[in-house]
């Protein structure tokens, strides 16, 4: 796929979806830290239900640390993992507060050294809460790219390396919130939607279907 493409692709993403954001729910940078967190193998409408039960509760590093491992386990039980997520978001807190006076850092190295954070996680925090402009893959954007032919890669980090590099500078910053949601709506896993998509023209994907 060439650049011309590329830029295309991004240009039409943009036109349909002018400010992208995420489906979590948050109002703090730490708010979207605990939601990231909690969302590995959940979907974004199960964590914003766990979340809407704590953080009316609990939503500051001090809060979580005096609500304690089985208070906070109460009310993210209903998610897939709770137990572990439960034990990092604890210790995640302890560190906040131990590290960095409660506060979200605002670096990759000091995101990716709390409890439970790695390096996806670490994007979307720098990407959502402080407009960096860097690109979370996740399945979705594993998808997207591969499918498309617009970035390539055998794995996550190949894929992430190639939308950084091709990826035109003033598409870069929404470039993850565009194709996660392309990918989560349009270009979904089984049957993508082909016939209701608006890039259908500029994908390489050999095996396009008519499906609205």
């Amino acid at each position: 796929m060439n650049n011309e493409k590329r830029r295309e692709i991004f240009r039409r993403l943009q036109q349909a979806n002018p400010e992208p954001t995420t489906e979590l729910a948050w109002s703090s940078p730490f708010e979207l830290l605990v939601a990231v967190a909690l969302s590995a193998q959940s979907t974004d409408v199960g964590v914003n239900k766990a979340t809407a039960r704590l953080f009316p509760v609990a939503n500051t590093p001090q809060a979580i640390v005096n609500l304690g491992l089985e208070g906070v386990k109460e009310h993210i039980r209903t998610l897939g993992l709770y137990n572990n997520k439960a034990k990092n978001l604890v210790a995640m807190c302890e560190q906040l507060l131990r590290d960095h006076d409660g506060e979200v850092p605002r670096t990759r190295e000091g995101l990716e050294a709390l409890p439970g954070v790695g390096r996806k996680t670490a994007n979307v925090i720098l990407n959502t809460a402080f407009g960096e402009p860097t690109i979370a893959v996740d399945t979705h954007i594993f998808r997207v790219s591969n499918r498309t032919n617009l970035a390539p890669g055998k794995n996550v980090d190949q894929v992430e390396q190639k939308l950084l590099k091709v990826v035109p500078r003033d598409y870069k910053r929404d470039a993850h919130h565009w194709l996660i949601l392309h990918g989560r709506y349009t270009c979904v896993a089984r049957k993508p939607r082909c016939g209701s998509c608006v890039i259908e023209d500029l994908c390489e994907y050999k095996e396009k279907v008519d499906l609205t």
